[in-house]
C-alpha cells in the first residue's frame, strides 16, 4: 500500500484501489463511465458560467454547497469520459470539509493508472476540475 493511499481521504483510496485493480485501460475506461452515470442529474439551471470549469474541451460544471461543515459537490459534463472524472472527483472528495479539499494534491490520478490512458487534454481536464472543486469549496466557508 502506497504511502499517497495512506493519506487520501477513505472514499477517494478506495476509487484509487478499484482503478489499480483494473489492469486493462479499457476496463479504467468502463469504471469511469460508471462514475460519470452514478452522477444525480444536475440541475439546468446551474448551467451557468459561474459553475463552468475553465479551460476543459467539453462543457464541465460544478456546484459546491456546505452541509454540517462537509462539503456537497454536483457536477455534470457533455463527455462519457469527462463525467465519469467529474463522478469520481465528486465521488472521492463529497462530504470532505473545505479544508480537507484544499490540502489535497491531484497527484492520486497517477495512482489510478488512468493519467497513462487520458489523452494531454483530459489530464489537463483533470486537473482544472480537481483545482475548480477546491477553489468552490474554499468558496463555500465564507
Amino acid at each position: 500500500m502506497s504511502s499517497i493511499l495512506n493519506s487520501l481521504p477513505p472514499n477517494l483510496a478506495k476509487i484509487v484501489q478499484r482503478f489499480q485493480r483494473a489492469t486493462d485501460p479499457k476496463r479504467r475506461y468502463e469504471q469511469l463511465i460508471w462514475y460519470g452515470q452514478k452522477l444525480k442529474e444536475f440541475p439546468e439551471a446551474d448551467k451557468i458560467s459561474e459553475n463552468k470549469v475553465p479551460g476543459c474541451v467539453s462543457q464541465v460544471y460544478i456546484t459546491a454547497a456546505l452541509a454540517d461543515d462537509k462539503v456537497i459537490f454536483q457536477g455534470d459534463s457533455d463527455s462519457q469520459l469527462t463525467k465519469g472524472l467529474v463522478g469520481l472527483l465528486i465521488e472521492g472528495l463529497n462530504e470532505l470539509t473545505p479544508a480537507e479539499i484544499v490540502q489535497l494534491t491531484p497527484d492520486f490520478i497517477q495512482e489510478t493508472g488512468l493519467n497513462v490512458s487520458l489523452t494531454p487534454s483530459r489530464a489537463n481536464g483533470f486537473y482544472n476540475i480537481f483545482k475548480t472543486m477546491q477553489k468552490k469549496a474554499l468558496e463555500c466557508q465564507n
